[in-house]
């Protein structure tokens, strides 16, 4: 077994090496957040990298979202929910076996045409577990969207994206009330957002 010789003090870093490494690497990480973070997470973008690298566009619809779901929020009297850079998995709860005797098996088309920068929500009627298949696309341009509930069982989100032009699966109400969409138009130009939904629900309604 060979003995490793122990490092003799000139090769060892000097304090002076240490110190410029430490400033390096604060640098590098203050590029970093200027750069890459600020324009991605806040659409704040000093340098105008970020906008280059797409990464402010990001941030601006995250923060829109964010501003959006506050003041959806506080018009139902319930907490913000944080928005999603991309559409999140649809979450359900224990569904119940039968439907009650109050749920009919429903079908229904609904049309809609937003302005730009104009916002509308439509929601279903639903007793607790049960469930109701949807699909929507948006004609002419990508929408934001969220799929929630603001009932008297609190608030629930099943899912949420931005530059969406279509989404469908599966709701299971998590409570009593209404559970639908949120959709905003970004764009320059009228969008055309087509529903179909079928499932276990009394009735469908625009929510103003």
């Amino acid at each position: 077994m060979h003995n490793t010789d122990l490092p003799n003090q000139i090769e060892l870093p000097s304090s002076k090496q240490l110190l410029r490494s430490t400033i390096i690497a604060i640098v590098v990480a203050a590029v970093i957040l200027i750069t890459v973070v600020l324009p991605s997470e806040y659409g704040i973008d000093p340098t105008g990298i970020g906008r280059l690298l797409g990464l402010t566009q990001m941030g601006d619809i995250k923060m829109q979202l964010a501003a959006e779901a506050k003041k959806h929020s506080a018009a139902s009297g319930t907490a913000p929910e944080q928005p999603a850079s991309a559409p999140a998995v649809v979450a359900t709860a224990t569904p119940t076996p039968e439907p009650t005797p109050n749920m009919a098996q429903k079908s229904d088309t609904t049309t809609v045409t937003l302005k730009p920068n104009e916002g509308v929500e439509y929601k279903l009627e639903m007793s607790k577990g049960a469930k109701a298949k949807y699909e929507w696309t948006s004609a002419d341009g990508p929408v934001n969207y969220n799929l929630h509930t603001d009932s008297a069982g609190g608030s629930h989100s099943y899912s949420k994206g931005t530059g969406a032009e279509r989404d469908a699966g599966e709701i299971t109400a998590v409570s009593d009330g209404y559970h639908g969409w949120f959709w905003r138009n970004r764009n320059s130009k009228d969008v055309t957002i087509t529903l179909k939904t079928s499932g276990e629900y009394r009735s469908i309604k625009r929510m103003d």
